[in-house]
């Protein structure tokens, strides 16, 4: 090997690693802009004097602008590029978090959280998108893994800041004043937000030194450009090879680049993968993974352990989804996509069946006391129940039970008119608060809110309907090793969901899609995979008040077997080839997969 060929090697693999690091840092900003509102929320909450509506819409916000950016993020794409579509990315996130971390109201922090959403929208889109499009084959699956093990550290460390700041309040609740608690809290949430900056920058900084796509060149026919940018990454061979396969694959002879076949959008090379794609990026949500991330703490709590410990029951998952990422990346290249998917989705499918029989085990001795709490709500506007072991001998009494009140659990359902609420679940040998059935957290605050709760309900209706007790499941609470024993299926959920579609769903959503439609197409897949994520984070609650944890751990089970069949049966292994190779295997020229 001559020097100046060892000198070439180096640039190349030096810019690969460094793609691999900007892909990082937009992973762990995604992440960071997923996990970040978990801390700061209950420190909010105590001090910005929100309604339970304007603290649900703040939190609410980033999902609203996620949907709403990667909607047009395609478009925004094809239209000025992927390179610079990151750095706006990046600088939305720079924006956001003075926007947040100085606010006094409530319009400044919704419209910073909203930018923060567009922020990570436009992130999910376009660092996907054009890191298929820049990494060879051999590390496609490398750079897109590691994409989403940075996603996973951004949310352990959003994590890791929250339990700092519990342990510094709690520390300060000793000591200080009330008024010095609330001046503390309301710093805390601030800071909260302030650390999560740096990434941000970093990233910003890094989309200004990378090269754009060569595949988004070739298409706006700069087929010079697209050369010179699969240089940076590829041997001169390579870069040759795959600027040919661009042109066949377009249509084009190689001396006439960017003229873009005008080919149906309905042939089957276009439609096979854009479905096949919509259908893992809807299961890939359904399997619950959202949810039960986000009521880790809950679940855990419901199972049986205390306070602290589901606490940090909830920080090892997030470190196990961390580990398990890692995994993931390491055999993705290895062992191909569709290998993963289906050893991750029976792993899901295991681990979802075995923590619902738990809860079933124990949720099918409880019993409904909504009569006793209906007679108690009668003429009332609002009802606080300190749920203590006094609360639930009276109501195992009135129903006749024999269950044990000092280890007491009860959640409730309730309604105004159409509208419906749930409480969270209380315990009586863990009484933080009493549980509050109230108009102000059931009853939309405008016309607007309320379409979006329930476009067939009369709202001004509601505003004035006496207090219904829908559902009061009273039950038990579980010991701590039935506590322990769902901690250890919910890790085996989230080892096998990073390993397998965690590590897999983005590296598969870029490569199925042919290069025509890559950008739009991505962007209409993970609408709906946000719609779905939304929608089971909104009725997540009120479904495991009316049927239990059991009920909806089974349906996460069974959209999970949807997956599996559709990894096992559907999907080509796309491991090691090129995109335009995958695109020629649905227009029917490729070999079997």
């Amino acid at each position: 090997m001559t020097k100046e060929a060892g000198n070439g090697e180096a640039r190349i693999t030096r810019y690969n690693n460094f793609l691999l690091l900007v892909a990082g840092l937009g992973g762990l900003l995604y992440g960071v802009d997923v996990g970040i509102i978990g801390g700061a929320l209950p420190y909010l909450e105590a001090t910005s004097r929100l309604t339970p509506g304007q603290l649900s819409v703040i939190v609410a916000a980033v999902l609203l602008g996620s949907v709403f950016s990667t909607l047009f993020a395609g478009a925004l794409a094809d239209w000025l590029g992927r390179k610079p579509l990151m750095l706006i990315s990046g600088l939305a996130f720079i924006v956001s978090i003075p926007v947040i971390a100085l606010s006094h109201g409530y319009a400044p922090l919704f419209f910073g959280r909203l930018l923060q959403g567009m922020s990570g929208g436009l992130i999910g889109v376009v660092v996907p998108l054009y890191l298929a499009e820049c990494m060879t084959a051999a590390r496609r699956g490398r750079g897109t893994g590691i994409f989403q093990w940075m996603l996973t550290l951004g949310i352990v460390a959003a994590a890791v800041v929250g339990i700092y700041y519990s342990y510094r309040v709690e520390v300060v609740a000793r000591y200080a004043s009330d008024a010095g608690l609330f001046a503390f809290k309301d710093q805390a949430w601030r800071r909260i937000f302030w650390v999560s900056l740096p990434p941000g920058i970093l990233f910003s900084l890094g989309s200004l030194f990378v090269q754009e796509s060569p595949r988004w060149l070739y298409r706006r026919g700069r087929s010079e450009a697209a050369l010179a940018a699969l240089l940076s990454s590829r041997t001169p061979a390579q870069a040759a090879l795959e600027l040919q396969e661009m042109a066949q694959a377009a249509g084009d002879a190689p001396g006439a680049p960017g003229g873009v076949a005008r080919d149906s959008l309905l042939q089957r090379k276009y439609v096979i993968p854009f479905l096949l794609a919509c259908v893992i990026l809807f299961c890939n949500t359904a399997t619950g993974v959202n949810s039960i991330i986000g009521y880790n703490t809950g679940i855990l709590l419901q199972s049986g352990l205390n306070d602290l410990w589901a606490h940090w029951g909830y920080v090892l998952f997030t470190v196990v989804n961390f580990a398990m990422t890692l995994v993931g990346i390491s055999l993705v290249d290895r062992k191909g996509r569709r290998f993963l998917l289906t050893l991750g989705t029976s792993g899901v499918i295991a681990s979802l069946l075995f923590v619902g029989a738990m809860f079933h085990a124990t949720e099918s001795q409880a019993i409904n006391v909504s009569a006793a709490l209906q007679a108690e709500a009668a003429g009332r506007d609002t009802l606080r129940l300190p749920f203590d072991q006094a609360e639930a001998a009276r109501l195992l009494a009135a129903s006749g039970s024999t269950l044990n009140p000092s280890h007491a659990t009860l959640g409730v359902i309730y309604a105004y008119g159409d509208f419906i609420a749930t409480t969270s679940y209380a315990r009586s040998d863990d009484v933080a608060a009493p549980l509050v059935m109230s108009r102000e957290a059931a009853v939309p605050a405008n016309r607007v809110e309320a379409f979006f709760r329930n476009p067939f309900a009369d709202l001004a209706k509601a505003q004035h309907a006496p207090l219904r007790i829908l559902q009061a499941r009273l039950g038990e609470v579980p010991s701590a090793t039935h506590g322990w024993l769902v901690a250890l299926g919910l890790y085996g959920f989230m080892a096998f969901f990073a390993m397998g579609p965690g590590s897999c769903v983005w590296l598969a959503l870029s490569e199925l899609m042919p290069t025509r439609i890559r950008s739009n197409g991505m962007s209409i897949a993970l609408v709906i995979n946000q719609m779905v994520s939304t929608t089971l984070a909104g009725i997540f609650l009120p479904f495991v008040g009316r049927y239990g944890y059991a009920a909806i751990f089974f349906l996460f089970a069974g959209f999970t077997v949807v997956y599996f069949l559709t990894a096992v049966f559907a999907l080509p292994e796309t491991k090691g080839k090129t995109l335009e190779e995958i695109e020629a295997h649905f227009a029917g020229s490729g070999s079997k997969g």
